[in-house]
């Protein structure tokens, strides 16, 4: 049986004996289930591109692995280094998305990805994680020191990242940042005024991008539609859900995944609730929720305003991403492309949500604050 004793020193045992096992527990769980997904559902996708059935699977377990070494690595770092590989990770992420808009492609109406060395790759996935940290750090420097303008720079580094994220155009995940980002000033101590014109915001730059993107115009279209005129995967979505019921066909009977596109990436919910029905879609959202309530209770337990505005933050950002894939694979919101962080394939979504997890754990650990002191 494995054990460590508490008398050890060294630097695994420490992470043993202060890293939150619980959410580190809840997260393998949710990998495990994204596995069995993507294996029950890239089958069928694979035959329609013409490769070997185990494509995406043998990708998916590869990225998986990559994905558990990033999470334990992160979350052995102390405060101090995870904010240096944020800085260095956000620069790097900008940088790989603004070369998307000159040798990107495109898919659904937007430049987001870069082949980089044979591979794949989203970067703006990797801007959510580093940019909570650094805009975490900024807001905490301005409650340390008086001089300091963390609010302004937090404020321009948003603008800077949202400015680039637009160019694609990628509106989604615009909003989702100046979610976060707001969030995170919120706990700072933003007035009320400006929290109203925040939302204010928010909602006129909805507005804007409807009538500015097509690609927007489009899906906010597709969701008002009803009946007939529903979109096609989303109509077959609806229709596993249907098909599930309570309890579900059972493991690898699905047949609407035959039909859907996206069944292995964007549309994966809908397979979990036509095979294994509403019991497996209600432990997901619960092993979803308990990650980000508890980093909430463990971040406001500590006295470091950072680890305060960057937990809270990761955790906003990992439940926030869930919820967007869940609610338009349900038909509750338009579709934004957007992956269920750790279910869905891809390679890009898998190590944005490890880095994100890891300095979410890495942050609340029992002693990070001290350690962060003792540097």
């Amino acid at each position: 049986m494995f054990t460590i004793s508490r008398l050890n020193k060294s630097r695994l045992a420490n992470w043993w004996w202060t890293v939150d096992k619980v959410t580190l527990c809840i997260v393998f769980s949710i990998i495990f289930i994204g596995a069995f997904l993507v294996f029950s559902a890239s089958p069928s996708v694979a035959r329609t591109i013409n490769v070997d059935d185990y494509h995406f699977i043998k990708r998916q377990m590869l990225f998986i692995g990559v994905a558990l070494f990033v999470i334990i690595f992160l979350s052995m770092q102390n405060l101090k280094t995870i904010r240096r590989l944020a800085v260095v990770g956000y620069v790097g992420a900008l940088v790989l998305t603004l070369a998307t808009l000159f040798i990107g492609f495109e898919t659904k109406g937007a430049s987001r990805w870069i082949n980089l060395f044979g591979v794949s790759l989203q970067p703006s996935e990797f801007i959510k994680p580093t940019f909570v940290i650094v805009s975490a750090w900024l807001l905490d420097g301005s409650k340390k020191f008086d001089e300091f303008p963390g609010g302004i720079l937090s404020t321009a580094l948003f603008i800077f990242t949202a400015c680039v994220l637009l160019l694609q155009p990628d509106v989604g995940m615009t909003l989702v940042v100046l979610a976060i980002w707001g969030f995170q000033l919120f706990l700072a101590g933003l007035p009320m005024v400006l929290v109203g014109g925040f939302i204010l915001l928010v909602v006129l730059g909805g507005i804007g991008a409807y009538f500015t993107f097509d690609h927007v115009h489009s899906r906010v279209q597709a969701f008002l539609a009803s009946g007939d005129n529903l979109p096609y995967q989303v109509e077959k979505s609806l229709k596993a859900f249907e098909n599930g019921n309570l309890f579900g066909k059972g493991p690898g009977e699905g047949v609407v995944k035959l039909h859907l596109p996206d069944a292995h990436t964007d549309f994966i919910f809908a397979v979990a609730g036509e095979e294994f029905g509403v019991w497996l879609c209600a432990i997901l959202v619960i092993l979803f929720s308990i990650v980000v309530l508890r980093a909430l209770i463990l971040s406001l337990k500590d006295n470091n305003l950072f680890v305060v505005y960057a937990s809270a933050g990761l955790a906003a950002s990992f439940g926030l991403q869930g919820i967007i894939n869940m609610a338009s694979t349900l038909h509750l919101m338009p579709t934004k492309g957007m992956t269920l962080p750790f279910i869905s394939y891809g390679g890009s979504s898998l190590l944005a949500s490890a880095i994100c997890i890891g300095m979410l754990l890495a942050i609340t650990r029992k002693n990070s604050s001290a350690e962060d002191k003792d540097m």
